[in-house]
C-alpha cells in the first residue's frame, strides 16, 4: 500500500490513505485523512486524521467502499492538477 483515495457518492468528501513511513516495516500503520478540495485553488479543508494499524485502515477502506465511497485520482496535494 503506497497510497489510496476514496470520495463520496456526492463528490463532496474525500478520504486518503497513506502509510507511515517511519512505522512501517517494524509495525505498519497507516494516515487516514478525511477532507474535501477547496474552490480557487485554496488549501484543501483537512477535517481529520487518524493514525490507524495496517490491518484496521484496510476495514475502514472495505467499510467505505461497501457504503457506496469510490476509488478516485488524488484530490489535493502534489499530484494534483488544478
Amino acid at each position: 500500500m503506497q497510497e489510496g483515495w476514496l470520495i463520496d457518492n456526492n463528490s463532496y468528501w474525500s478520504v486518503r490513505f497513506h502509510r507511515d513511513q517511519k512505522s512501517w516495516i517494524r509495525d505498519p500503520y497507516v494516515f487516514v485523512d478525511h477532507g474535501r478540495r477547496m474552490p480557487n485553488g485554496e488549501p484543501a479543508l483537512l477535517k481529520s486524521r487518524r493514525y490507524l494499524r495496517l490491518d484496521e485502515a484496510t476495514l475502514l477502506w472495505k467499510d467505505l467502499r461497501s457504503y457506496g465511497w469510490q476509488v478516485t485520482a488524488p484530490v489535493w496535494g502534489e499530484d494534483v492538477d488544478v
